[in-house]
């Protein structure tokens, strides 16, 4: 498995958020002005393509929005979904970043409760789909 870390978006990354997110899911606006200025990271297993996700600064100083986090049906059940957020706080913290905050999907939420996430605030409709805000603080 090897991680690569992109400042814009790769033909590799897209290709996996059309086919989960699009395809699987329904979604109809995945790809947005957010992809430009982001980091996008790719899972690789065997050099094949398998996940991706990508993170940018918040508003807030320290603050980083973690985001677009999908796996290839084929792919899941690896621990892949975990190994991208790990290396995302990974690059966090080395960018001097504190906190991660993330728009979870709401079946989601037990995922990202196991990655030390909790959520916070009232759910909301994402293109129909109910969502919710949760955020970590990274150790020092």
């Amino acid at each position: 498995m090897k991680i690569t870390v992109y400042q814009q978006l790769p033909k590799e990354a897209a290709k996996i958020r059309e086919k989960v997110f699009i395809e699987e899911q329904g979604f109809c606006e995945e790809f947005d002005d957010t992809d430009c200025h982001a980091f996008h990271l790719v899972v690789f297993l065997d050099n094949v393509p398998a996940g991706t996700c990508r993170f940018f600064q918040g508003e807030d100083s320290g603050e980083y929005i973690l985001g677009r986090i999908a796996v290839l049906k084929e792919h899941r059940g690896k621990n892949l979904g975990s190994r991208l957020v790990e290396e995302v706080e990974s690059q966090v913290k080395k960018t001097g970043g504190t906190v991660v905050r993330l728009h979870a999907q709401q079946r989601a939420v037990p995922f990202y409760e196991k990655q030390g996430y909790h959520a916070y605030g009232a759910i909301e409709l994402d293109e129909g789909c109910p969502h919710i805000w949760m955020m970590k603080k990274l150790p020092d």
